[in-house]
C-alpha cells in the first residue's frame, strides 16, 4: 500500500503543478502519389485541480494507514 500511496502523491503533485497533460499528434492531411503532407497538432488534456488534490490526499492517507499497520 505504501507504493500505491507514493504513486498517488506523485501523480497528484504533477496534476496540481502542471494543470494538464500536453501531447502532440501527427496527422496526415494529403497524399498525392509518393508525396504526403502531415500536420503536427498540439493538444492539452486538462486535469482538474480537485482531482489532483484528491489524489494527493488519498496517497497521504494510504501512507499513514500502511505505516500504522506495520507498527501494530
Amino acid at each position: 500500500m505504501r507504493v500505491l500511496g507514493i504513486v498517488l502523491i506523485v501523480a497528484g503533485l504533477v496534476a496540481l503543478l502542471a494543470g494538464g497533460i500536453n501531447f502532440t499528434r501527427r496527422r496526415e492531411v494529403a497524399r498525392i502519389g509518393p508525396v504526403s503532407a502531415s500536420v503536427r497538432e498540439s493538444e492539452r488534456f486538462p486535469v482538474l485541480r480537485l482531482a489532483g488534490g484528491a489524489m494527493l490526499l488519498a496517497g497521504a492517507a494510504l501512507l499513514v494507514v500502511g505505516t500504522r499497520r506495520r507498527r501494530a
